[in-house]
């Protein structure tokens, strides 16, 4: 399944599976934001499959945005994996 991103109220909505094929996609989409906008809000509600490679992209993100002072935020009820992941971060 494809990864779709649109936007709708400055709150970007990913769409599909987050896996090695699409990951380097979000992650270069993703921090072109960071550096035009200085904040990113990604929906993750319709994502139906993460791996450990579209973890792997979100932990990135999430260090990015620490480095460079920006705001990265995952909001959402989809992928538990997710917030498994990022539960522990500081």
């Amino acid at each position: 399944m494809a990864l779709t991103i649109s936007e709708n109220n400055g709150i970007f909505l990913v769409e599909g599976t987050i896996n090695a094929t699409t990951s380097k996609n979000l992650k270069t989409h993703c921090k072109t934001l960071l550096k035009v906008c200085g904040h990113v809000t990604i929906d993750i509600q319709q994502i139906a499959y993460i791996d450990v490679n579209g973890l792997l992209a979100l932990r990135e993100l999430y260090d990015y945005a620490k480095q460079t002072n920006t705001a990265f935020f995952i909001v959402g009820d989809g992928c538990k994996e997710i917030y498994d992941e990022f539960r522990y971060a500081a």
